[in-house]
């Protein structure tokens, strides 16, 4: 992990994860990025230079103000050893933030989340739910008060071998990095019910297909799949929920295909997703 990009709006949530990302960097000797992109409202007038200066004025003052709330955060969550950049973008935001992590070859964004109700207000129907969705990188997106320290990270899994080497090979790496036990997890609902046995046989081969160390294998029955996932969090203390997404439909989980907005807005735990490299990205 080379380079972190945090979206700022210098709002608390951002910049928590501003702090946790240095954080991290210290620790994976990587780069911070902060963007802070403006989208613009279009102006409209029959008399076209009096809108071009006004634009050119609002533009200056606009950088001038960023520049400004960059440097002041900059200095005060500045650490030895860790770089931060900025940049100020001007667009769509979600569209902005993802070429610009396409271009920077970015290894993770982190985002902060809004409320102790989880993603709700910042994610669904937002920018930020677009870049969830659509991200080529994983996305950790955090609470407000999330100190960093990661001792279990609890993997909620369906145990379909055939869609998940791209995304396994993520939470290997997110776990050595962390040096976490992974809690895989597959939550046993009445929609798609099997006998423990044979479901920790399907985990103990999934197990052995990808080579994972330092793992619990676990069945958790719940009549609601994102509930059970929270709960079984809370049980085994879990510090982070890691889960792979479809770009089709947003923030998805692998567990009986639902949304994970739902896993989100019931816990305070960090959420780690990664899209589903063979999954067809939806607009």
């Amino acid at each position: 992990m080379k380079k972190i990009l945090v979206p700022c709006d210098f709002s608390k949530p951002a910049i928590n994860a501003l702090r946790v990302a240095v954080d991290i960097a210290a620790r994976a000797k990587a780069t911070v990025h902060l963007i802070h992109v403006i989208e613009l409202p279009v102006l409209h007038d029959t008399v076209l230079m009096p809108v071009l200066n006004f634009e050119a004025a609002l533009l200056e003052e606009l950088k001038e103000k960023t520049e400004k709330q960059f440097n002041k955060i900059r200095e005060k969550y500045k650490m030895d050893g860790v770089r931060i950049v900025s940049k100020l973008e001007f667009g769509a935001p979600s569209k902005t933030i993802i070429e610009y992590a396409q271009a920077q070859a970015i290894d993770l964004i982190i985002m902060g989340s809004h409320g102790a109700s989880g993603l709700r207000e910042f994610v669904i129907g937002s920018n930020a739910e677009k870049i969830v969705r659509k991200s080529p990188v994983p996305v950790l997106v955090i609470k407000d008060y999330f100190k960093g320290t990661v001792k279990n990270i609890v993997f909620p899994n369906s145990l379909d071998t055939e869609q998940q080497e791209d995304l396994v090979m993520k939470v290997k790496e997110l776990q050595d990095f962390f040096k976490a036990k992974l809690h895989i997890v597959h939550i046993n609902t009445p929609l798609n019910f099997s006998a423990d046995d044979i479901t920790y046989s399907r985990l103990k081969a999934f197990v052995n297909r990808y080579n994972l160390k330092n793992c619990t294998l676990n069945v958790y029955n719940h009549p609601d799949g994102e509930e059970g996932i929270n709960q079984f969090t809370e049980k085994v203390k879990g510090d982070m929920i890691a889960i792979g997404t479809h770009g089709r439909k947003g923030i998805a989980h692998l567990v009986n295909g639902s949304l994970a907005e739902d896993v989100a807005n019931h816990t305070n735990k960090p959420i780690w997703t990664y899209t589903l490299k063979n999954e067809p990205v939806g607009g």
